[in-house]
């Protein structure tokens, strides 16, 4: 997993800074930042609580092809994202496959297929379409601590089968 904490008060416009970092973060500037202020746009701190000044922004999370489907994912992003949202106003993600080296996802309609999949797994944390494949999630959501209890009784769960398959 990969995870940018992006500092929106600390001098230096953040809007040019994810510029610098990668093309994957610029476009989620594009998005949500203000390029003269460095600052979320006034769109989209009207549809987040103040509950800090950072945005944390999960960039890249990557399975194991045997580990995939069991929305594993989900529950170990879940719990990084508790750790690292301390000060933030917002979480950040554009789901979808970035990894290519999978020869698998040729076909157009498999590849929206999973494209699909990856975004309903980081709704199910409480993620939304803002626009242009950026999602948000707001640290002071109530539906994200409700998931982050349902996602730790799934990975209960997943121990449990998993446990139930080696024996």
């Amino acid at each position: 997993m990969t995870f940018y904490r992006v500092h929106l008060d600390r001098g230096r416009n953040a809007y040019w800074a994810m510029e610098e970092e990668s093309e994957e973060l610029y476009e989620t500037a594009q998005v949500l930042l203000d390029p003269e202020t460095g600052s979320f746009t006034d769109e989209v701190s009207e549809r987040l609580e103040y509950v800090g000044s950072g945005l944390l922004v999960m960039d890249r999370v990557t399975l194991g092809p045997p580990w995939r489907g069991h929305g594993l994912a989900a529950v170990l992003a879940c719990e990084v994202i508790t750790r690292l949202m301390a000060g933030c106003r917002a979480v950040a993600c554009s789901p979808g496959i970035t990894d290519l080296s999978s020869r698998r996802l040729t076909d157009r309609a498999e590849w929206d297929r999973v494209n699909a999949r990856i975004a309903q797994g980081w709704e199910s944390l409480g993620f939304r379409p803002y626009r242009d494949n950026v999602y948000l999630l707001s640290p002071a959501s109530q539906d994200f601590e409700e998931q982050r209890g349902a996602l730790r009784q799934h990975l209960a769960e997943l121990g449990g089968s998993w446990r139930a398959s080696v024996s």
